[in-house]
């Protein structure tokens, strides 16, 4: 008994005297929220904290606080490590991507979030009736346009072009919105689009291949989760079949896909970084609104233009 005691003795101090540090620091704190260990998403992270860096929020120097928290892309740990950082009462939660984003809106509304690798609020299902977004809800996002540039970009390489396929997760919003615009703009360029659902990256191998015995002549990896943890697998899949892979996500590219039009990932964590380094400088909402990623291009992946003989111009950039 007298052990119990003095371990709740030493709990509660414990306790008490990190409460009474962190007060004593006073600097500000901020939780990261990542959905998964992913090397596209780390780009827009890596953005973020330079952004911050550069404006003088640093946790080498002492001038923040970083609490940083991955879900290892599970949805019951996203929301245990959403609500953890809401009881650290951090002074804003950044969110990377579209679920994290989902997930703190939901999970708070005094705090700020800032998002990035999100789609505009209301493409995420997060505006009310009114058509209004969360309150707390900043940071940066992109809307749907883009891909219909990126589909485009696969009959101007391989104008004889006649099937693509694809995957898609019925479980995220993003996905869905993305496949249906990239289906309307097959059909108006006469392409016929292979879709198959996958539930969770476990199946990605064996949905790809039966996406592949379909004869398809390319392969679009679409803006989903699912896609971004299974990568090298569709790229491994898709190369033995000489089948390129396209997409709307730079990140992507330097993973093995042919080329894509889409925001520099990077870019896009630096713009949230911003924001969010403003917020953080006068602890003022008033000027700042969620606004449109401002950094989009056209890139490629050398060795995969060399494998399937395609030749790039300079409005494209080589980003291996």
């Amino acid at each position: 008994m007298k052990n119990t005691f003095l371990l709740l003795f030493v709990f509660a101090t414990l306790i008490i005297f990190s409460c009474k540090e962190r007060s004593q620091r006073n600097i500000p704190s901020i939780g990261f929220l990542d959905l998964l260990q992913d090397e596209t998403l780390e780009q827009a992270r890596k953005g973020f904290f330079v952004a911050l860096d550069e404006e003088g929020f640093n946790p080498m120097h002492k001038t923040i606080e970083v609490i940083y928290r991955n879900a290892q892309n599970d949805q019951a740990t996203l929301v245990q490590a959403c609500d953890y950082l809401i009881s650290q009462r951090v002074d804003l939660i950044a969110s990377n991507p579209t679920l994290s984003t989902i997930t703190a809106v939901q999970r708070t509304g005094d705090i700020p979030v800032f998002m990035m690798v999100s789609p505009r609020p209301d493409i995420a299902r997060l505006t009310d009736k009114k058509g209004y977004a969360p309150a707390n809800l900043f940071g940066v996002y992109e809307t749907l346009e883009y891909i219909d540039t990126s589909v485009l970009l696969i009959k101007n390489i391989f104008p004889k072009i006649k099937k693509i396929g694809t995957i898609y997760n019925q479980s995220e919003p993003q996905s869905m919105d993305a496949l249906e615009r990239i289906e309307s703009m097959c059909l108006s360029l006469g392409i016929e689009l292979v879709k198959l659902p996958v539930n969770s990256s476990n199946e990605t191998q064996l949905v790809v291949a039966a996406l592949l015995n379909k004869n398809i002549e390319a392969f679009f990896a679409l803006p989903d989760n699912t896609v971004f943890s299974s990568m090298e697998v569709i790229v491994k899949l898709c190369d033995k079949e000489k089948i390129p892979v396209f997409s709307s996500e730079e990140g992507l590219v330097k993973r093995g896909a042919l080329v894509a039009f889409g925001a520099d990932m990077y870019q896009w964590g630096y713009q949230s970084g911003r924001q969010a380094a403003q917020f953080l400088k006068t602890k003022s909402l008033k000027n700042i609104q969620p606004e449109l990623v401002k950094v989009r291009r056209r890139v490629y992946n050398s060795q995969k233009a060399e494998l399937f003989g395609v030749q790039f111009d300079s409005t494209f950039v080589k980003v291996n």
